[in-house]
């Protein structure tokens, strides 16, 4: 199952075990069983703290707990944990086997502290680039606290558990059989909903917090570039963000990253997020920016207001918080949301295996969704505003030659229909000859562009029509001692690249003000 080298790779990591670990497997007579009794002995042989045990009576069935011994600690795998998951798979094995997680101290004594039994199950696909960051949160927490137990399974083994509980979207997350959560989330904001207290600490931390030097809103490329580059100059910085990561977060292969032949959304975050917390940056993650007070002649402080009702002071502030997937704005798409209407196809389309479904947009996300998709469903109908698709000439090929794509254009997405629980159909508009259409699917993706996260600043500072902070060459907004940096801003082609260009630029152009600033503080004081 694992070859030489990835066995030699393995073995090194199984040396940090300090405690003993025992894989139980509760096996079949299928094809997966087969694999995963081979993975399994191919693991345990590599450290003398691994035993194993193929007599497990698991329902589900193949699956695996990987167990502390004579301990009530452990977790569990349903499926072959492969793809994105064997690092989940690894990273359980450590921490059940005693080796500590890399998460803040005091995070180990929330997860410690919580009161009350909980049973998590986690439906996950192995092409999901979002599923590891939640599957290895609920791990470490089962390694943390004997109370918290989890089960991670994949939702394309276990069909009938999957259309049982109607999923149509990865992660699905079930507390004690009831629904918990949907999408990607974070340790933090997994222990924020458990822990009704947390937020209203933090809120109470952040009010009490000085004014900074510099104060980045945003935490994607463009805000943890900013950070790295105002913190080494030696000034007080704070970076705030509804998630670190943003939109990278549901990257998935990132091939134009120039010295990184390859990488992805998620691995990139995680090295972007080590590089910041190398250096003293305040680090306030799960805030959400509500307003934007400019500064006044009185204090010189821009300050942000939070939606938690506390408020952060700063002498200049560095915007960018990025954008989102644009949305279609028909009838149905809010209400069938995860219920057969969907946004990563990457995520999402193993849960569709064998079914129809629709593409919306016919850029370059749009074509490859539907190139991807075709691989795994029965049909696939693109839709395009446009009178020709705008992806480029080779997708456009590649699509074409796929016998199970429908290509639509001047089409109108008009509604979302469904049965109350999923999707079933889509309606349309031939915006040439004015005709309705009805398309019959189970599945429909939106790959229609992004917009700029900006409502909270409208009537603060100058935006473009599209909704994009104004900037100069510089990033300086209209607003003095406000720079903005990223995706959020008027700048061209949103890469990742240059987003990260544009977070020092911000960065070192809020230092520049700053100085600045300080001769002319001091004539007013004399």
């Amino acid at each position: 199952m694992l070859d030489a080298t990835l066995k030699t790779q393995v073995k090194g990591y199984l040396e940090r075990l300090t405690q003993s670990v025992e894989l139980v497997a509760s096996l079949d007579d299928g094809a997966k069983s087969q694999e995963m009794a081979a993975l399994l002995q191919d693991i345990a042989p590599l450290s003398d703290k691994v035993t194993l045990r193929l007599d497990g009576d698991d329902a589900r069935r193949p699956s695996f707990a990987i167990n502390r011994a004579g301990t009530d600690i452990g977790v569990r795998f349903a499926g072959l944990p492969m793809g994105h998951e064997f690092n989940s798979l690894i990273l359980a094995l450590l921490q059940v086997g005693g080796h500590p997680p890399k998460v803040a101290p005091e995070v180990i004594e929330q997860i410690e502290a919580l009161e009350g039994d909980f049973h998590f199950e986690t439906y996950f696909s192995l092409s999901c680039q979002n599923c590891p960051e939640v599957v290895q949160a609920l791990n470490l927490m089962g390694a943390v606290n004997a109370r918290i137990k989890h089960v991670a399974i994949d939702g394309g083994l276990f069909q009938e558990e999957v259309e049982a509980r109607k999923i149509l979207a990865v992660p699905s997350i079930y507390l004690n059989g009831e629904p918990f959560a949907q999408g990607r989330m974070s340790l933090e904001q997994i222990l924020a909903k458990l822990d009704t207290g947390a937020a209203q600490r933090a809120s109470e931390a952040i009010g009490g917090k000085d004014a900074f030097d510099v104060l980045i809103v945003g935490g994607g490329p463009a805000g943890a570039a900013a950070a790295v580059y105002a913190a080494r100059k030696g000034i007080g910085t704070g970076l705030v963000a509804e998630r670190f990561g943003g939109q990278v977060l549901d990257t998935m292969a990132i091939e134009n990253f120039i010295s990184v032949p390859h990488t992805e959304g998620p691995k990139l975050v995680s090295a972007l997020e080590q590089h910041v917390r190398e250096y003293d940056v305040d680090v306030m993650n799960l805030q959400t920016a509500v307003e934007l007070v400019p500064a006044s002649n009185a204090s010189g402080l821009v300050e942000i207001r939070l939606a938690s009702g506390a408020s952060l002071k700063s002498k200049t502030v560095i915007l960018s918080t990025g954008a989102r997937w644009r949305q279609m704005n028909v009838p149905g798409e809010a209400e069938y949301r995860n219920k057969g209407v969907a946004y990563c196809p990457h995520c999402d389309g193993p849960l569709f295996k064998g079914k129809r479904v629709a593409v919306i947009g016919g850029g370059n996300s749009g074509v490859e969704a539907a190139i991807d998709l075709a691989g795994l469903v029965s049909h696939v109908t693109l839709i395009e505003y446009d009178t020709q698709l705008r992806a480029d000439a080779v997708l456009q090929t590649k699509l074409r030659s796929l016998r199970n794509v429908t290509i639509v254009t001047s089409g109108q997405t008009a509604e979302v229909h469904g049965d109350g629980s999923e999707v079933n159909a889509l309606s349309y508009i031939d915006r040439t000859s004015g005709a309705m259409h009805r398309v019959e699917l189970e599945g429909i993706f939106v790959q229609i562009g992004l917009v700029p996260n900006t409502e909270w600043l409208k009537g603060t500072l100058a935006l473009s029509p599209r909704g994009e902070i104004e900037v100069d060459a510089r990033g300086q907004t209209s607003l003095p001692g406000v720079f903005a940096a990223g995706d959020v801003t008027t700048g061209p082609y949103k890469q990742i690249i240059i987003a990260l260009g544009d977070g020092a630029k911000a960065s070192l152009s809020a230092f520049d003000h700053l100085i600045r600033l300080a001769p002319a503080a001091m004539q007013a004081a004399a």
